[in-house]
């Protein structure tokens, strides 16, 4: 599969690193394709490209959305949204204001009953918009298990569920058990999870936890 991320920091070098290790094909999407940390991914990573967030969202079959929440329509505004139509699209944005936390909160900019979910799917109608990644560190995204023999759970939205089975296939690959949270209005409760995950990192210095649903 061609995997096209629209996005360059960790989390999107992270899950490309990932995507690689499975076997696909990669392209990272960036506004600055000679920026030092692309040119090192590229240079440590022979099978992956690099391009444009157009250039990206044409590549693949499969589309990420890693950018900081608070530029996500922006890098859209910077891709042809017919390249989106029909394919899965993996939102793993969150967001979060450019406000200080607050006792270790973080402070988003949507109001409680919004999600930017839901905005992606509203600027992206035609695609597919999954919610995954977005409440845990990219240091475990796709390798679930450094928590031990109990998988943490990601938990995920979307409005197809094609979309869906699709990204849960992925996440087994990673070594995470996967919770279907229903359609894509689920973000405005998976989203403050980012809230609830970082907490404990401003207050205690600690980052390496995930979340676990228990069932009886």
């Amino acid at each position: 599969m061609k995997i096209g991320i629209i996005g360059t920091g960790i989390v999107g070098r992270t899950l490309a690193k990932g995507f690689l290790s499975l076997g696909h094909d990669v392209m990272l999407g960036t506004r600055n394709i000679a920026k030092d940390e692309v040119k090192k991914f590229l240079s440590e990573n022979d099978r992956a490209l690099a391009g444009s967030f157009a250039d990206a969202a044409k590549f693949g079959n499969l589309i990420v959305i890693t950018v900081a929440g608070r530029i996500a329509k922006d890098a859209i505004e910077m891709t042809d949204k017919n390249d989106f139509k029909g394919k899965t699209v993996i939102d793993t944005t969150n967001p979060i204001s450019q406000e200080p936390a607050v006792n270790g909160v973080m402070k988003f900019f949507t109001a409680a009953n919004d999600s930017l979910g839901e905005h992606i799917q509203s600027w992206l109608p035609e695609a597919h918009i999954v919610k995954c990644f977005n409440c845990v560190g990219s240091a475990f995204m796709t390798n679930g298990k450094q928590f031990g023999d109990s998988l943490p759970t990601m938990f995920i939205c979307g409005n197809n569920a094609e979309a869906k089975k699709q990204v849960t296939d992925f996440l087994t690959s990673f070594h995470w058990e996967t919770l279907d949270c229903g359609m894509i209005e689920a973000s405005r409760a998976i989203e403050p999870l980012c809230m609830l995950w970082c907490i404990p990192g401003f207050l205690q210095n600690q980052w390496a936890h995930a979340f676990k649903l228990l069932r009886k």
